[in-house]
């Protein structure tokens, strides 16, 4: 089940609070992190205020700032962790303005190192990453549905239904759809 406008709202809520703590441990001013992350001061207060919903590309950016996965900011602002998690209670997390969702089948917990992820883009969404948040980051992506080209560190693959890539982050990524074809895939990431 997908979180209604209150569940994102109460996301959003968790994301800000926790992106303010993280900003609080580091001691940084807002001008210091938009230095780093190359996000503007007004658009981080305005995330840390829960005024706005973060888009993917932005947290991107502020966990490139941070050192750490997205899946690691995102295990911090959901529950603890439990060994079996049913589909009804998995984090849905969306990013409209890409057409992008993000289920978390396997959340990351401080025990375990990996997790996986299904993930949907819709027809025509693009989403960039600047960079890796934790270099070497390993990912195995299996497509499901659709098609998908992924550049990783300046090599594009174009991946079919049932297609395994397999890499290590250590730079910029990207996630593309044609305009014809919308993709869903797990994403495991050790």
């Amino acid at each position: 089940m997908e979180h209604t406008s209150s569940d994102d709202n109460a996301i959003d809520r968790r994301i800000a609070q926790r992106l303010r703590e993280l900003r609080a441990e580091r001691n940084w001013s807002l001008d210091h992190l938009a230095k780093l992350s190359n996000v503007s001061r007004a658009t981080l207060s305005r995330l840390e205020n829960a005024a706005v919903s973060p888009t993917a590309s932005v947290l991107g950016k502020l966990c490139v700032a941070y050192g750490l996965p997205m899946s690691r900011l995102m295990r911090m602002v959901e529950e603890d962790f439990v060994p079996l998690v049913p589909r009804e209670a998995q984090v849905v997390w969306t990013d409209a303005s890409v057409g992008f969702r993000r289920r978390s089948v396997s959340p990351p917990a401080q025990a375990l190192s990996g997790e996986a992820l299904e993930c949907e883009l819709d027809a025509g969404a693009r989403i960039i990453y600047d960079a890796s948040p934790k270099a070497g980051l390993e990912h195995h992506l299996i497509l499901l549905e659709g098609q998908l080209q992924i550049t990783v560190d300046g090599r594009s693959h174009d991946l079919q239904p049932g297609d395994c890539l397999r890499y290590q982050l250590f730079g910029p990524s990207a996630f593309v759809t044609p305009a014809h074809s919308a993709a869903r895939y797990i994403l495991f990431i050790i």
